[in-house]
C-alpha cells in the first residue's frame, strides 16, 4: 500500500500540491494523468526520497516514508524514467555492473531471464554488444524495463516508460505488467494504451480524484 495523506508541496513559491490525498492498494495498477506541472513526478520523488513534502505523510506498507527506512522502500521499488539515463557502458559490462550490486546479489542468476525477456519485448540480442549510449530511444526504454524486472521488486514507479516505442510494443508492454497480481504498479504516461486497459485505476491529477 502507497499512501499520500494531506500532502502540501510547493516548488519556486507556487502550490504544486495542497491537501492532496491518494492511495494505491498493494497489488493494484494505477495511471496516473494530468498537464505537465501537476505534479506526477513530484509523487514518484516523494516516494523515492528525493523530494520532501512541505507538510504531510507519506505510507509505504504502513510506514510513513523517512530518512531511517527510506533505503528499505528504494529496495522494494523498481523505478524507471521518461529519461532513461543509463549510462555509456557497454550493455553487457552494465548489467554485470547492476547485478553485481551488494543490494541486487539475489539476483545474481539474472542471465537466466534475460534472453527471455529480450525476446518478449523484442529486443535484439545484438543490443548487448553495444555502447547504451548508441541504443535508440525504444531500445534504452526496453533495456530499463527489462533490468526492473530482473531486479525482483514488488513495485513500479514507471514515468513515460513508452513515449518511444510502436504500439505494438506499447501494448506488450502494458500487457506484461499487468499479469502478475502481486506487483503494484503506477504508471504515468500519455499513451492511450495505458488508458485503455481495464485493469489500470485511473487518477486524475488536476481534479485530485479517480476516473475509474
Amino acid at each position: 500500500m502507497i499512501r499520500f495523506d494531506k500532502i502540501n508541496l510547493s516548488y519556486n513559491n507556487k502550490d504544486l500540491l495542497k491537501d492532496f490525498c491518494l492511495e494505491i492498494k498493494t497489488g493494484e495498477k494505477c495511471l496516473i494523468h494530468g498537464k505537465s506541472g501537476s505534479g506526477k513526478s513530484s509523487l514518484f520523488n516523494m516516494i523515492l526520497g528525493f523530494v520532501r513534502p512541505d507538510n504531510g505523510r507519506i505510507f509505504f506498507d504502513d510506514m510513513v516514508i523517512n530518512a531511517k527506512n527510506i533505503w528499505n522502500v528504494r529496495r522494494q521499488v523498481a523505478f524507471v524514467d521518461q529519461d532513461v539515463s543509463l549510462g555509456k557502458a557497454n550493455t553487457a559490462d552494465w548489467l554485470k555492473f547492476v547485478f553485481g550490486l551488494h543490494a541486487n546479489r539475489m539476483t545474481a542468476d539474472y542471465k537466466k531471464k534475460l534472453m527471455e525477456l529480450f525476446d518478449y519485448f523484442e529486443l535484439d540480442i545484438d543490443a548487448m554488444e553495444k555502447d547504451i549510449s548508441n541504443l535508440s530511444g525504444g531500445e534504452r526504454q526496453r533495456l530499463a524495463l527489462i533490468v526492473s524486472v530482473l531486479l525482483g521488486r514488488s513495485h513500479f514507479l514507471l514515468d513515460e516508460v513508452t513515449s518511444a516505442l510502436d504500439d505494438h510494443l506499447k501494448q506488450k508492454c502494458v500487457d506484461y505488467f499487468s499479469i502478475e497480481p502481486k506487483w503494484t504498479l503506477i504508471a504515468i504516461s500519455h499513451d492511450s494504451v495505458w488508458r485503455k486497459s481495464p485493469l489500470f485505476r485511473i487518477f486524475d491529477m488536476e481534479t485530485g480524484q479517480w476516473e475509474r
